[in-house]
Parts: C-alpha cells; sequence; structure tokens
C-alpha cells in the first residue's frame, strides 16, 4: 500500500469514528480518547509519525526567548515586519492570555533536544450552531530546519486532541491563497469548507 492509498484507508477510519462507528482498530485501546488519537495519528502522520526525539507540549513561561523568534518568524511571514509590525504591547498581551486561565487562547510548542522548533497557537469559540465549543487554528509556524519531518501535522494532531478533549467537534483555520505549500499538507488532513472569508479592519 503506497503511503497515499494507507493515508485516505486510515482517514476514512477516522471519519468513521466522527459518524460514531469507531476506527475499528484493533489494538486495546481503553477509552474512546486514546482511539481516536490513534485514528487520527494514523490518518494524519501515516508512516511519517512525529519522532520520539521532537515532543509537542504545553508552553512554559520560561519559553519566552525561544517562542519570541518563531513568532516573529511567523509574523515575517505574513509581512507583519517593518512599519506593519505587530507592537512588543500586542505580543506580550498574546503571550500572557497563554497563561490566564480565563482566556480561550493556549499554545502548544514542538520541541527537539531542547530547541523550539515549532509552535501552535487555537482558540476556543462559542458557535450558533454547535453546543460545545469551536476550535479556531489561529497560527502555525516551523522553523526552516524542522520542515518535512512531521512537524507541522504532529502540531496540527494535537490540537485536534485538545479540542476533542473540550468537547469540540470542529477544528478549523485560515491560510493565505499563496501559501500553496501549506496547502498541499492542509489538503491532506482536512477538507477546504469552500468560504470565502471577507473582513474590515474598523480601526
Amino acid at each position: 500500500m503506497v503511503a497515499h492509498e494507507a493515508s485516505a484507508r486510515y482517514w476514512a477510519m477516522g471519519q468513521a469514528w466522527f459518524a460514531g462507528g469507531g476506527c475499528g482498530w484493533p489494538l486495546p485501546l481503553t477509552t474512546p480518547a486514546r482511539q481516536l488519537r490513534h485514528c487520527l495519528a494514523l490518518a494524519i502522520l501515516g508512516e511519517a509519525m512525529v519522532t520520539d526525539a521532537i515532543k509537542i507540549r504545553d508552553v512554559r513561561r520560561s519559553d519566552f526567548d525561544q517562542w519570541l523568534p518563531l513568532w516573529d518568524g511567523y509574523n515575517a511571514f505574513y509581512k507583519r515586519v517593518g512599519p506593519t509590525a505587530l507592537s512588543m504591547e500586542v505580543t506580550r498581551t498574546t503571550w500572557a492570555r497563554f497563561f490566564d486561565h480565563y482566556e480561550p487562547v493556549h499554545c502548544l510548542v514542538a520541541e527537539a533536544t531542547g530547541k523550539l522548533i515549532g509552535l501552535v497557537h487555537y482558540i476556543f469559540h462559542r458557535s450558533t450552531t454547535m453546543l460545545g465549543p469551536t476550535c479556531y487554528l489561529q497560527d502555525l509556524f516551523t522553523s526552516k530546519e524542522a520542515r518535512g519531518k512531521g512537524v507541522g501535522r504532529g502540531l496540527i494532531i494535537a490540537v485536534y486532541e485538545r479540542a476533542m478533549s473540550a468537547g469540540s467537534t470542529r477544528v478549523y483555520w485560515q491560510t493565505h491563497e499563496s501559501n500553496v505549500a501549506a496547502q498541499r499538507l492542509y489538503d491532506t488532513i482536512a477538507e477546504r469548507s469552500g468560504f470565502i472569508v471577507y473582513r474590515k479592519d474598523l480601526s
């Protein structure tokens, strides 16, 4: 079975779980959470699982000095530099929100040999069409040397897990139409909604 076929097979297993049938994987996965995690891992990562050398975890206050260059790199990618750069007030407020239990803003990081190589920020919010919270994956970034190693996939699946634990049945995100490389990944792990995003800056 080639990698694409395997990914499609396991993704179908994950979809079957959401439809209420479980993924049918013949392992002693004793809880629904563990079973779904296994389905998602197979569906999203396939044979390219993040290795044991790469750890995905909650951000810590002591991570700021390593998180900041990743955050700056993410913003630079979207041309938020120079005159359009985010203020340090915005950056420090965002950072503080990760550790405020009253805020719905969260951060996970990918770490390898003591160095942060990726980040993902996600937000829970209400929806008029769902009882539980919806999860918006707002920011995803990996260092240049970490790309192509499954780190981005690993961060996304970690958000899937956190969303499921919070009672959410949907994770969604946006990307710029020019970000073709990211879209190649996203097309293998999620579905395009078909919706067009409009916005109006009111400042």
